[in-house]
């Protein structure tokens, strides 16, 4: 289906009524729950942008544990989110007696769906490549700290030795468990990665299923189109026949009168 057809398709209602084809009638019910889902994709879709905001502040000046707060909780909501919105998205796709405009909003919403979920998939490995370099690098240092190498001398060794002494161990055990902590982040982020997987699998075939279904919708729509235009031709064809028989009635009639004529006046002068 052409990128054309399917903007013109999408443009146009997404509910029709006729009266005399039930398959056209408008569904209350269908429209609400659909309406109600696309204002939640709606907002969900402006979650993961204030997420992408914060995801570019890691890794930089700007990273503070209130940043890495933000963004493990709203990975968390957003995740939720997606579940409850893919829950809904699968139940508007198994809705019974949908005409064409239903499944041109079913398919909207699909697609607008995958295209949030597919960015909030990157972010989510955005955030893990740059949790992961934090928590590295922070180890690392934490590592090099408490076990100084033999290639600082002898000099640096007692230097070491000595801020060991001064630094206290409560503070050693606390940077400690922030690593933990953020670790365990990084694993639920990756769950939540596995789990998104799925649902993003499943509404990739409800789009496909969908798209074959508006590309049959779409072949009815063109010879519907066709045979309009078609009957509007012969309808304008029938209109100019119409006019034409009507002009030569006039003259006809116009010819009879003066023939009339003419033999009333030939009776009278007789």
């Amino acid at each position: 289906m052409s990128f054309q057809h399917s903007s013109s398709l999408e443009s146009q209602p997404t509910t029709w009524r006729r009266e005399d084809d039930p398959e056209y009638a408008d569904d209350p019910e269908f429209r609400t729950f659909a309406a109600k889902l696309g204002d939640d994709l709606f907002a969900l879709t402006s979650d993961v942008a204030r997420l992408s905001q914060e995801i570019a502040k890691l890794g930089t000046s700007r990273e503070t544990a209130r940043v890495r707060e933000r963004v493990k909780t709203a990975v968390e909501d957003i995740s939720d989110k997606f579940k409850d919105i893919g829950e809904r998205l699968k139940r508007l796709a198994t809705w019974e007696d949908v005409g064409p405009s239903q499944r041109f909003t079913q398919s909207k919403l699909n697609r607008e769906f995958k295209a949030s979920l597919t960015e909030f998939q990157q972010l989510q490995r955005q955030a893990i490549e740059k949790e992961k370099a934090s928590a590295s690098a922070a180890r690392a240092a934490l590592q090099e700290h408490a076990s100084p190498t033999e290639e600082r001398g002898q000099f640096g060794q007692q230097q070491d030795q000595e801020q060991l002494r001064l630094a206290s161990q409560d503070d050693v055990n606390f940077q400690e468990q922030l690593i933990i902590e953020r670790e365990s982040e990084i694993r639920n982020i990756e769950q939540s990665v596995g789990e998104l997987n799925e649902l993003f699998r499943d509404v990739a075939h409800m789009v496909h299923e969908q798209g074959a279904q508006l590309d049959i919708i779409e072949e009815n729509v063109e010879v519907t189109h066709d045979a309009s235009r078609g009957a509007h031709v012969n309808l304008k064809q029938a209109s100019n026949y119409q006019k034409s028989a009507r002009s030569k009635a006039c003259i006809l009639l116009l010819i009879l009168a003066i023939v009339l004529v003419i033999i009333i006046l030939a009776v009278v002068l007789d």
